[in-house]
């Protein structure tokens, strides 16, 4: 097959969409499918890179770091003929995503997305909630996601979302998968991640929580910090470790020291991709109380270093977590103390047979070969459909000229 994906968002962007459509598409060509890359332009990429077309853009309304393709849109289409693509796959209901439903009209093949992002989460960035409602979330992703073949749902929380908007397309829960040899990673011995928490300041004795995220508002890092205090007053030696950067770190920040938790919090920074395995496997436990997440690649890296979760549970966590020795998930933010003082005094070892199982399960291996026949269901559906309405075309020319066979047998 010959894939196109559309996308406002991609490397060297660093986000979960980028790292999301960068698994799919190894997993692709790894089954010998060619996948082409249509997105936005970027003052950091690279000036040609084989299978990416950029198309001029400008930075997203309250997003700087994001950006939204403004022109180029009939290049693209060009482009996109000439490749002769067989399927779609749109990953924004934005610019690019535009683009990809009018180019696969045209083309007259397949268009499937992902609904990637719950926007109802997201909201307050533009002009503090004032403009756009849940409301119209619901009616746009209602008409965008509605004329797509089909969409791919990372987790049940996005098609109980999507079905309450009333989408009524072919849905299917595949949540992404990740490279596990990029976490599970044997060659980070103990003594390196005993350097890292020195580093750190963390001693051997002392409880590591890692808490690994973009620094937005949504992330929900605050209650992690407002939970700090209970838990430092029964288990003193715990330190809270926050990795990543963002437009929240400052009030972050503020947080601690009013909370006067400045000793027990360690701010990082944003790190490159290939050392966040390290502070996965130095940490004792990862800790989060996102509520945004329709996934959350996060969770599964952490899991596949062998990192015991402590997060704030939905339909997707809960069923990822579905064994002790994994972790445990709870249902709010007043629960998060609790939550780790509990899960820290049990002691539950990791069972690896546990471990390798699930691990199986949240592959990229896995992801890959399940989009592809979602795909190749799409693919028949969409030639059925065709075949249908050539028929009727038929039937209805058949008819046109019926009265005037009538007429001339007649005669």
């Amino acid at each position: 097959m010959k894939i196109g994906f559309f996308t406002d968002t991609y490397f060297p962007q660093v986000s979960g969409v980028a790292t999301s459509i960068k698994t799919l598409k190894d997993q692709l060509e790894e089954h010998g499918h060619q996948v082409y890359i249509f997105t936005t332009t970027d003052p950091n990429a690279p000036k040609f890179d084989e299978g990416i077309i950029r198309m001029p853009s400008v930075p997203f309304v309250s997003f700087k770091d994001r950006r939204v393709v403004v022109r180029g849109m009939w290049y693209a289409y060009l482009i996109a003929k000439e490749l002769e693509l067989d399927l779609i796959h749109t990953h924004t209901e934005f610019g690019a995503g535009i683009l990809g439903k009018m180019v696969g009209k045209k083309l007259k093949i397949p268009v499937v997305h992902t609904y990637h992002t719950m926007y109802e989460d997201y909201l307050h960035y533009i002009a503090n909630g004032k403009v756009l409602r849940p409301a119209h979330v619901k009616y746009l992703s209602r008409l965008f996601v509605n004329h797509s073949s089909g969409v791919i749902c990372p987790s049940e929380r996005v098609i109980k979302t999507l079905k309450k908007y009333g989408v009524s397309i072919p849905m299917r829960i595949i949540p992404t998968g990740i490279e596990i040899e990029k976490f599970e990673r044997p060659d980070i011995t103990p003594e390196m991640s005993k350097e890292t928490r020195t580093i750190l300041g963390i001693t051997d004795e002392q409880i590591m929580l890692l808490s690994l995220s973009r620094l937005s508002y949504e992330k929900n890092i605050q209650a992690i910090i407002s939970g700090l205090p209970a838990i430092i007053k029964e288990k003193p030696e715990v330190r809270l470790v926050i990795v990543g950067n963002g437009p929240y770190r400052d009030d972050l920040e503020d947080l601690v020291k009013e909370k006067r938790m400045e000793q027990f919090v360690i701010f990082v920074g944003e790190i490159p991709n290939e050392k966040v395995a390290i502070y996965y496997h130095a940490a004792d436990f990862f800790v989060s109380t996102s509520t945004s997440e329709t996934q959350g690649l996060t969770y599964t890296e952490a899991m596949a270093a062998g990192t015991q979760l402590i997060v704030e549970g939905n339909d997707y966590l809960d069923h990822l977590i579905d064994y002790d020795c994994l972790g445990v998930t709870f249902k709010n933010d007043e629960n998060f103390s609790r939550a780790v003082i509990d899960y820290i005094d049990q002691q539950i070892p990791m069972d690896p047979t546990i471990l390798k199982k699930k691990l199986d399960e949240i592959s990229a291996e896995k992801f890959g070969k399940t989009i592809i026949e979602f795909y190749e269901d799409l693919i028949a559906l969409n030639q059925m459909e065709r075949e249908e309405k050539q028929e009727e075309v038929i039937l209805k020319k058949m008819k046109m000229k019926l009265p005037s066979l009538k007429k001339s047998s007649t005669e």
